[in-house]
């Protein structure tokens, strides 16, 4: 009596089940191999990475590169600052311009007399009166404050006043 027919197994089954499972362990091997190659392709390439150019590694660049990340917030934060400051200062600078060619006189030819407004952002300034006549240029100034002058504007200088007023709505 042999073991096949103590156990009650047919040995033609025995001889198909060794057979599938010896099939499974060589497929799983080659699985195991094809994984094996994958992985040393894999740390091949990491340590390659890591190694970077020129023995240059990668922390290194990461730590140069936070470092260039750093030095750059710390200049749009003064960019930042300067700007502010520009803008503030910008509204004490003549900013709108208004200019009027004329002729004083009659006689004279060539409007060589002007009337120039020069205003910040307030409306506050100056006009500048230049008369020409033969006999010499008379320069007078008139302060502007809100867009208003204590002293009566002559004609010109109205217009060149609005003129400049008028040049910052335009935009």
């Amino acid at each position: 009596m042999g073991i096949s027919e103590y156990l009650g197994i047919n040995l033609d089954y025995a001889v198909i089940g060794i057979i599938a499972l010896m099939v499974l362990v060589l497929i799983l091997i080659i699985i195991m191999i094809v994984h094996t190659v994958q992985m040393k392709k894999l740390k091949k390439n990491y340590r390659i990475f890591m190694e970077g150019k020129d023995a240059k590694t990668l922390e290194d660049t990461l730590i140069k590169r936070l470092d260039q990340v750093d030095t750059l917030i710390e200049a749009n934060e003064k960019n930042a600052d300067n700007i502010d400051k520009i803008f503030h200062d910008m509204k004490f600078t003549f900013q709108k311009v208004g200019l009027v060619k004329y002729d004083a006189f009659n006689e004279m030819g060539g409007k060589l007399s002007f009337s120039l407004a020069l205003l910040n952002e307030t409306n506050d300034g100056f006009i500048i009166n230049a008369m020409h006549s033969r006999e010499g240029c008379y320069t007078y100034i008139k302060e502007i404050m809100d867009g208003n002058s204590i002293i009566v504007l002559a004609e010109e200088e109205k217009e060149a006043l609005d003129m400049a007023m008028k040049s910052n709505n335009e935009e």
